[in-house]
């Protein structure tokens, strides 16, 4: 059984700025997370719904990634305005948001990304 009822991870990994693969950090992961706290206390959901600060998730290339389980669903280059909507969709009423979920074709604009930085 989980502890919670959806956990939702959110990359605040830090790199330095000449680094190509970017860092999470820097494209707004932390105020990110803070929005998705600010939700889940002014919804009534502290220990039923987490956000916690993650380290790397290998995704950085696709900008701020979060991740929510026990979905398993991604989502990448998060921007702060889209928080609300996965809230509101994907955490109250347990529908992901297409647009910003990765799917294959993220997963394979990642591959190419990574390996032209080889």
């Amino acid at each position: 059984m989980s502890k919670y009822a959806k956990h939702i991870f959110i990359c605040v990994n830090e790199r330095d700025s000449n680094n190509q693969r970017g860092s999470c950090a820097k494209c707004g992961g932390m105020d990110i997370r803070m929005r998705f706290v600010k939700l889940i206390n002014e919804h009534g959901l502290k220990g039923i719904v987490r956000a916690n600060k993650s380290g790397c998730l290998d995704v950085c290339e696709l900008g701020p990634a979060v991740v929510v389980y026990p979905d398993g669903v991604w989502y990448t280059n998060v921007q702060l305005d889209d928080v609300d909507e996965i809230f509101q969709s994907n955490i109250i009423n347990h529908k992901p948001v297409k647009r910003l979920m990765a799917n294959k074709n993220t997963w394979n604009e990642l591959q190419l990304l990574k390996e032209l930085k080889n």
